[in-house]
């Protein structure tokens, strides 16, 4: 069955209709379990009609140039594109998300960027065609990441090789989203495009440099955050029995046999 993820709202304050998109789960080029978000569903309902739309996005992501045909997309539609952020937008569809006019993230959202992976067999020629790929590919994550946010490559760089994770606030203060769902006070500030030939890194002392970087969101390991890996901490835990605690199992019978005279 094809997969609806769509629905048509009224908008307070506006006697039109637009549509709400609900863009949930892993973003692929084929659709294999029936919960993957692929170009071609995606096509067919972003195009079922006309109009502003708002996309809510809760996604892991999932295979990047399936998400640069969504971008793509999004940024060629004609109308208003709100983009909401529900609860994570992580990996690829982080490059979804900045797709959209006007970015907006709930204050319990979560946000994440990291390099592009992929797998590879083969000799040294193969590993190395293959490095060259991830190295396009992450150029190509790094001209939307840019566009939206108008910091500097080299700093989206290393958010990237960090796998960095940011939640709603810092979102808005790096540029990814615009401002912070529910909130009224949290707004980016108006972005100034450096001109033509401008390095926006010159003029900057060192020590600016130091200071924004400890203002930059925590980085850590994608796997702490997943749900495989959370669930498999709680097992190892609760499956590990402490000796000093143990009890044998005769000593118990023992110990019930008594209280039974």
């Amino acid at each position: 069955m094809k997969r609806k993820f769509w629905n048509w709202v009224k908008n307070e304050g506006d006697p039109g209709i637009s549509r709400t998109l609900f863009l949930n789960g892993e973003i692929s080029d084929e659709t294999w379990y029936g919960d993957e978000v692929t170009p071609q569903i995606f096509k067919d309902e972003l195009y079922a009609d006309s109009g502003d739309i708002t996309v809510w996005i809760n996604s892991p992501g999932g295979d990047v140039f399936a998400a640069a045909q969504i971008y793509n997309m999004l940024r060629d539609y004609a109308g208003h594109v709100t983009v909401k952020i529900d609860g994570l937008a992580a990996s690829a569809a982080s490059v979804i998300a900045v797709a959209g006019d006007t970015v907006q993230v709930s204050p319990v959202a979560m946000m994440m960027i990291h390099n592009p992976a992929t797998m590879a067999i083969g000799n040294t020629k193969d590993m190395e065609a293959a490095i060259a790929m991830l190295n396009e590919v992450k150029e190509s994550i790094l001209n939307a990441y840019v566009d939206k946010t108008g910091l500097s490559r080299n700093k989206l760089s290393k958010l990237m090789d960090d796998e960095t994770w940011f939640n709603a606030k810092k979102a808005v203060e790096l540029g990814f989203a615009d401002e912070i769902l529910f909130s009224k006070e949290e707004k980016a500030p108006a972005k100034k495009k450096p001109d033509e030939g401008e390095d926006p890194e010159e003029g900057k002392e060192d020590g600016d440099d130091d200071e924004k970087e400890k203002k930059f969101p925590f980085k850590q390991q994608a796997m702490m955050f997943s749900g495989k890996h959370a669930a498999q901490s709680f097992m190892n835990k609760v499956s590990v029995v402490k000796p000093q605690n143990q009890v044998p199992v005769d000593q118990l019978q023992k110990r019930l046999n008594l209280l039974r005279h």
